[in-house]
C-alpha cells in the first residue's frame, strides 16, 4: 500500500520460549551435520529493516508478531498466527505436532492473507522452522505492499508444547535410527533415483479425463542405474513424439537435457544428450511456435529463466536470451491465454522476498506476463499469487479441457514430488489469479514407489515420472 506507515511491535511474546527447543535445534544440527553458517543458520533480524517504519508519526498499522497488542493501539492491528496460534511458538507447536503450518495475518477476525508453509526437509524441525520463518517474511511483505495470497484453510490451533528431556532423548533416538537407515539405504541404493513411465493413449483416456491411474498401468523407460530420467516433456512429431527428459548422472551430481523419439511401437533407441550447461538443468519445457521449437529448462542453480531455440531439432539448442534473472525459480511453465503469454514458476527467493538460502523451493507461486514468449516479461503486480506447499509448484504443461484450463501441480505436502494434482484455473489476469484443486493422484499399485510429480502428453503418448529403487552394486543391479 503506497505510503502505508507500518510499525513492528518488537516486544517479546508473553509465552515463554521453551528452553528445550534450542536443545532440540542443536541436537538436530549435530546429528544431521548442519553447519552453524549453513542453510539452517538463524535468520538475521536485519531482514526486517527494509520494511516501512512509522517514525515519529502515528502508524497506520501495527504488525503484531506475538498476539498481545490491544486493538485500540492503532487504526489497524495485523496479528500473525500459525495455525491460529501467535508467535514463533505457534510455528514450533505446529511442526512438533507433525502439521503443515498455515500462516496468516489477521485484522480482527478476518484473515488478510494466508499461506501453507513448506520445506524440502521434512522431519527436521530446525530447517522446517527456518523455512517457515523465511516464507512468513514473504507473506508479510506482500501484505505491506497491499496484496497477499489467501487460503480457505483455517486449521485448529496445535496442542501445547511438551519438550521434556525425555522427549528430546526419544527424538534424538529416532533421528539416529533414521540417519542410520538413510546411510545404509544410500550405501545399497542410488538415491534419489527417478524413473519415467509411458503409455499409448490409444489404450484409453488420459489422466486429465481419468483422474486416476489407467488400469493398464505404465511401462518404465529403462536406465542403466548410473543415471536417472525425470521431468518428461513430449512434443508431437510425425507418427509419434519426441520426449525430452532431465538426464541426471549420479557420478557428476548434475543433469543435462536428453531426448529420444517415440514411434508407433514405443521408444526408438535411448535418450541422448541435446543440451548441457555448466549448471544443473531439468524440467525441459519445450513448445513449438513460429515454425521452430523452443525450450525453457529449469536453471534455478543459475538464478535465471532462459529461452533456447533448436537449430537441428531435437538437438542444436542455442540460447536466445534470459527471460527473468535474479530468481531461484523452479519449473517455469509457459501458457498463451487471453492474448498474452504467462509464465508460472515457484520462487525460493528473489529481490524483496526471503533471503537467499532460506525457504522452500515449492510453496510460493509467482507469475510473469509478456506480449510475446520472448518477452519482455513483467512480474505480476500481486506476486506471490499463492503460498501453498500443496498446490503451488508446476508439474507439466497447462492444458485446455472442456473450455477449462487444467494446471498439473505438485503436491509436496509430505515431501518433494509426493503426489500429482490437477487444478482448474478460475482466474488469470492482471488483477489476480485463483485456482481450484480438483484431483490428487498418488503413487500406488499401478505406479509403484512413493513419488509422482510430472505429467505430459503428445503424439498419442502420455508420460509421468516418480521414484525408483536402484542397487549400487552391479551384481545387485543385475539381480534386480
Amino acid at each position: 500500500m503506497p505510503g502505508l506507515r507500518v510499525e513492528i511491535d518488537p516486544r517479546p511474546s508473553a509465552e515463554d520460549w521453551p528452553g528445550n527447543a534450542d536443545l532440540l535445534f542443536r541436537l538436530e544440527a549435530l546429528l544431521n551435520g548442519i553447519p552453524a553458517d549453513g542453510p539452517a543458520a538463524r535468520l538475521d533480524p536485519a531482514v526486517a529493516t527494509p520494511w516501512p517504519r512509522a517514525g515519529a508519526e502515528a502508524p497506520d498499522v501495527i504488525l503484531d508478531l506475538c498476539g498481545d497488542v490491544p486493538d485500540e493501539a492503532a487504526p489497524a492491528v495485523w496479528r500473525l498466527a500459525f495455525d491460529g496460534m501467535p508467535g514463533e511458538i505457534g510455528l514450533l507447536a505446529s511442526l512438533l505436532d507433525n502439521r503443515v503450518p498455515v500462516v496468516a495475518l489477521f485484522e480482527g477476525e478476518r484473515p488478510r492473507c494466508a499461506g501453507r508453509l513448506g520445506t524440502e526437509v521434512r522431519g527436521l524441525i530446525l530447517t522446517a522452522f527456518e523455512d517457515g520463518l523465511a516464507r512468513t517474511v514473504t507473506l508479510i511483505q506482500a501484505a505491506v505492499a497491499g496484496h497477499g495470497p489467501t487460503l480457505d484453510a483455517r486449521p485448529p490451533p496445535p496442542p501445547p508444547i511438551h519438550l521434556t528431556r525425555l522427549d528430546l532423548a526419544r527424538r534424538g533416538g529416532r533421528m539416529l535410527a533414521r540417519g542410520l537407515a538413510r546411510r545404509l539405504y544410500h550405501l545399497c541404493y542410488r538415491a534419489p533415483h527417478w524413473r519415467v513411465g509411458w503409455r499409448r493413449l490409444r489404450d484409453g483416456p488420459d489422466l486429465i479425463d481419468l483422474r486416476r491411474h489407467p488400469g493398464t498401468g505404465w511401462t518404465d523407460l529403462p536406465d542403466d542405474g548410473l543415471r536417472f530420467y525425470a521431468d518428461p516433456f513430449a512434443v508431437a512429431q510425425g507418427d509419434g513424439c519426441v520426449l525430452f527428459v532431465e538426464d541426471y548422472i549420479h557420478a557428476t551430481g548434475k543433469a543435462v537435457i536428453s531426448a529420444l523419439r517415440f514411434g508407433p511401437e514405443g521408444p526408438v533407441g535411448r535418450p541422448e544428450p541435446v543440451l548441457e550447461e555448466p549448471h544443473h538443468l531439468s524440467y525441459p519445457f519445450v513448445f513449438a511456435r513460429e515454425g521452430a521449437h523452443w525450450m525453457v529448462p529449469e536453471s534455478c542453480a543459475n538464478g535465471t529463466i532462459d529461452l533456447y531455440r533448436a537449430t537441428a531439432f531435437p538437438g542444436g539448442w542455442v540460447k536466445q536470451g534470459t527471460l527473468v534473472e535474479g530468481v531461484a525459480a523452479s519449473d517455469a511453465t509457459l501458457l498463451e491465454h487471453g492474448g498474452r503469454w504467462w509464465l508460472f514458476a515457484t520462487v525460493r527467493h528473489a529481490p524483496a522476498t526471503a533471503p537467499a538460502g532460506h525457504g522452500s523451493y515449492s510453496d510460493t507461486l509467482h507469475l510473469w506476463t509478456a506480449p510475446d514468449f520472448r518477452g519482455p516479461w513483467t512480474p505480476h503486480p500481486k506476486n506471490p499469487v499463492l503460498i501453498d506447499i500443496a498446490s503451488a509448484r508446476p508439474a507439466g504443461p497447462i492444458v485446455s479441457r472442456g473450455g477449462k484450463l487444467i494446471r498439473p501441480i505438485q503436491d509436496c505436502t509430505f515431501g518433494y514430488g509426493n503426489a500429482l494434482a490437477l487444478a482448474r484455473i478460475d482466474r488469470l489476469d492482471l488483477e489476480g489469479f485463483s485456482q481450484t484443486v480438483e484431483t490428487r493422484i498418488a503413487a500406488g499399485p499401478l505406479w509403484a514407489g512413493t513419488r509422482l510429480h510430472t505429467l505430459s502428453a503428445a503424439g498419442g503418448y502420455e508420460f509421468i515420472d516418480g521414484s525408483a529403487r536402484v542397487p549400487r552394486l552391479p551384481l545387485l543391479r543385475a539381480r534386480a
